[in-house]
């Protein structure tokens, strides 16, 4: 993934409508040893840092729902990459100029961009969400530039940063039937004889065919209290609907609409291989 990034951001460098310098320069990825000498002129990023964006640290999973299953995607590890973007000009009567010309180029280009636009994005990033956040020349960026010219053994040079978060996925998705019981229970502390336990219930409604319907008007009524209604909603796109605040017992449920009726008894818990599902005549 971290080689789909640095194939991103030579797109941008390599896209059409570049000034005629950055237009001609080469885009690599060398480490700027001594010797380094790219023949063409040349545009390096060097990756020199990857570590976890803790800033955009994420523990709140993505619910899938999948015909009848959940599917759990863990949030994804967010990595901040950052590249020292240096020049590296050839056979220019001032190459120094040159560099200087290119490098504020690369700048000007990068800053356009808070975040990757989709048309960049290469391999595994692609309609990746959310958005790349890129930030260029940032303060915090190579703190000592002078350690890190003697540590790679060559001489200072001026150089530009930009780091660019990406979503790193370390667990595989976990899948499993829907919740559709849930049980509360209520009380005092030390004082078991005031608990109080109720349920929130979910289930879906389907057509013949099977296909979810939405717009249901579901009605549940509590069966010793057949005048007694405990609520009404509306199932959603998936057709799904839910309740809350149910204590346990047998209850009568009517769902209507257009595309027919259904009226069923069910128990709240449900049984051992039991829902809520409701599939209209």
């Amino acid at each position: 993934m971290i080689r789909d990034l640095s194939l991103t951001l030579r797109a941008i460098l390599d896209q059409p409508g570049l000034p005629a310098e950055l237009a001609a320069a080469q885009i690599v990825f060398d480490r700027p040893t001594e010797p380094f000498a790219p023949s063409p002129t040349a545009v390096d990023l060097f990756l020199y840092d990857i570590r976890e964006n803790v800033d955009l640290r994420s523990n709140e999973p993505i619910v899938e729902r999948l015909n009848g299953q959940a599917r759990l995607h863990r949030p994804p590890l967010r990595v901040a990459c950052s590249y020292l973007v240096t020049a590296w000009p050839v056979d220019d009567e001032e190459p120094a100029l040159q560099e200087h010309r290119l490098l504020s180029q690369v700048l000007a280009l990068l800053s356009r961009y808070p975040t990757i636009p989709e048309n960049f994005l290469q391999g595994r990033l692609i309609g990746q969400e959310p958005p790349l956040p890129m930030m260029t020349a940032q303060a915090n960026g190579l703190q000592n530039p002078a350690e890190f010219w003697t540590a790679v053994g060559n001489k200072l040079r001026a150089s530009l940063t930009v780091t660019v978060t990406i979503a790193l996925p370390v667990l595989d998705p976990e899948e499993g039937p829907i919740v559709i019981s849930r049980e509360v229970r209520l009380e005092q502390r030390d004082l078991p004889e005031t608990r109080d336990t109720f349920f929130r219930i979910g289930g879906r409604v389907t057509d013949a065919a099977g296909a979810a319907v939405a717009g249901v008007t579901v009605t549940l009524v509590e069966s010793s209290l057949p005048t007694m209604e405990r609520g009404v909603v509306t199932t959603d796109a998936e057709g799904r609907y839910r309740f809350g605040g149910l204590s346990a017992g047998s209850y009568h449920l009517r769902a209507q609409s257009a595309a027919g009726v259904a009226e069923v008894d069910m128990t709240v818990p449900p049984p051992a291989d039991s829902n809520y599902d409701v599939q209209l005549a």
